[in-house]
């Protein structure tokens, strides 16, 4: 108690003599706060600040892991259509129904069509023209022998066996013609079958009907008529920061959870690292493939990815001053 009077007999002492008056108005009032200051260090001195550990910094500094978000989307989603404008005879699906690739989901008005495709059938099936060349050769060529045989014993000049030649000659080519005619009704059968398929849309790959734009009686020109999408695999779609470029490469595997709940955590392959940086976001783009069997998971779905081995110095950075701020206080 005698040093704390003699520290404030200190004080008063340095003050000068302009300031006594304003020092006995105020002066009680700041006395008492300092002897209860200097009571209370002689009390209970001021321990150095240690660094505190039950603050948010070391939960963040413990984190060993970078969340990143991410989007599942179908692997391919196509809108079909028709080459031909038509009318819409009959519709085989609806949203929701799985395709598989090869299946008839819409069929044109082809009356006239499958009228042509009869006709060019009935065509090719027609080989008498071929017969009759092939007997008439036939009989061209018995008859050139016998010129032949009749000229060797001198019964006939050789200019009948000339004319028998060039018969079976003319015989043959006859023949090759009428083969040929058959041949191109064969491709005009052809030719008007792909016409009638190109009446029909057909489904590209495996997957599930998604939206149907139109029903039977409508025209169609140039808009689409459904969209299929394939759901297995999934694509998911990630934005990284560039300070984690170069941590991901092609074929590597990464789990991501999807933002559903009671769904576990699933393994994606990595397809693709885009290897331009973005330097607006300073960010670069990665494609993952995700296997989806059944079609368990929807498209669309956001998820996360954890990456482990995230850089902890901005975490550290934030944490430090706070901790020098607890330490010189």
């Amino acid at each position: 108690m005698g040093s704390t009077l003699q520290l404030i007999n200190a004080i008063r002492v340095s003050l000068s003599l302009n300031h006594r008056r304003w020092l006995w108005v105020r002066g009680p009032s700041m006395a008492a706060m300092a002897i209860c200051g200097l009571a209370l260090a002689s009390a209970a001195p001021l321990a150095p600040v240690a660094p505190s550990t039950s603050s948010s910094f070391p939960a963040t500094v413990r984190t060993n892991k970078l969340p990143v978000s991410c989007l599942t989307s179908p692997d391919r989603v196509v809108d079909i259509g028709s080459s031909i404008v038509g009318v819409v005879s009959s519709v085989k699906v609806d949203v929701g129904d799985r395709v598989r690739k090869g299946d008839l989901l819409i069929t044109l008005a082809a009356s006239v069509e499958r009228a042509g495709v009869k006709a060019a059938e009935a065509r090719s099936d027609i080989d008498a023209d071929v017969r009759a060349a092939q007997a008439n050769l036939e009989l061209a060529t018995q008859r050139h022998v016998q010129a032949q045989q009749l000229q060797s014993q001198g019964f006939v000049s050789s200019g009948a066996t000339e004319q028998a030649r060039v018969e079976r000659e003319i015989a043959a080519q006859k023949l090759a013609q009428a083969k040929g005619q058959r041949k191109v009704s064969s491709r005009e059968l052809g030719v008007v079958q792909a016409q009638l398929r190109q009446r029909e849309s057909h489904s590209p790959f495996d997957g599930m009907v998604i939206e149907r734009y139109v029903h039977p009686g409508e025209r169609v020109e140039d808009k689409p008529m459904l969209r299929v999408a394939k759901l297995n695999p999934l694509r998911v779609d990630l934005v990284m920061p560039a300070s984690r470029y170069g941590s991901v490469a092609v074929k590597d595997s990464l789990r991501i959870q999807p933002d559903l709940p009671g769904v576990e955590a699933k393994v994606a392959r990595v397809t693709h690292v885009d290897p331009v940086i973005d330097s607006a976001s300073n960010t670069f783009r990665v494609r993952l493939t995700l296997p989806n069997p059944g079609n368990t998971l929807p498209a669309g779905v956001r998820c996360r990815l954890e990456m482990p081995g995230a850089d902890v110095a901005a975490a550290a950075f934030v944490a430090r001053p706070a901790q020098q701020a607890l330490q010189t206080r």
